[in-house]
């Protein structure tokens, strides 16, 4: 059985392109902070926790030395949106060369979609893609930043990342295997 999966890019080419959400109140709760030691661990632990609903697999099968290897190069960070101190979501940027960074990941825990929680990471997920090259001074300055999201993403993806400043420049549909959703703890 196979269905069929839209696919949307979008850019910023400026970083007076994003339209940031209203933080949290102060008393909140909610913070987001940079993940600075590259833990497999617990970027495996986010990405299951974010994607097994919405059947994010394509690194299931990553060993723990790939997902070190991809950890330690430069330009790559994982900001982390907690709600009283409890992880929530996060927000994956990859230097891509060329002053480009990708978005590679993105998502908040089921149990936090709804609580205005999302603009907020993505907002200062995307600043800090803007300014990536100030931590790592091994890559060029930011000049672009992009994202994919597809319709197998939660309901208000798309929404989001036309909110924050982002612009469509592709589309497209493709028929994909059905493949039920893996959970958080694939295989338990």
């Amino acid at each position: 059985m196979s269905i069929m999966v839209t696919t949307w890019s979008l850019e910023q080419t400026s970083p007076a392109d994003l339209a940031p959400a209203d933080p949290p109140a102060v008393d909140s709760g909610v913070r987001v902070a940079r993940s600075e030691v590259a833990s497999p661990e617990f970027s495996r632990f986010l990405y299951t926790a974010v994607g097994g609903d919405v059947t994010w697999t394509d690194r299931l099968g990553w060993t723990y030395e790939r997902w070190q290897a991809f950890l330690d190069r430069p330009g790559v960070e994982t900001w982390v949106a907690y709600d009283h101190g409890t992880p929530a979501g996060y927000i994956e940027l990859e230097a891509q060369g060329e002053g480009v960074v990708e978005i590679a990941y993105f998502g908040l825990i089921p149990a936090f979609r709804g609580r205005r929680i999302g603009g907020h990471l993505l907002s200062e997920g995307t600043a800090r893609a803007w300014d990536l090259a100030e931590r790592h001074p091994q890559i060029a300055p930011t000049k672009r930043v992009w994202v994919h999201t597809c319709s197998k993403d939660g309901p208000f993806a798309l929404d989001n990342y036309r909110r924050r400043g982002f612009r469509l420049f592709d589309t497209s549909t493709a028929e994909e295997p059905e493949t039920p959703a893996p959970g958080p703890w694939p295989g338990a």
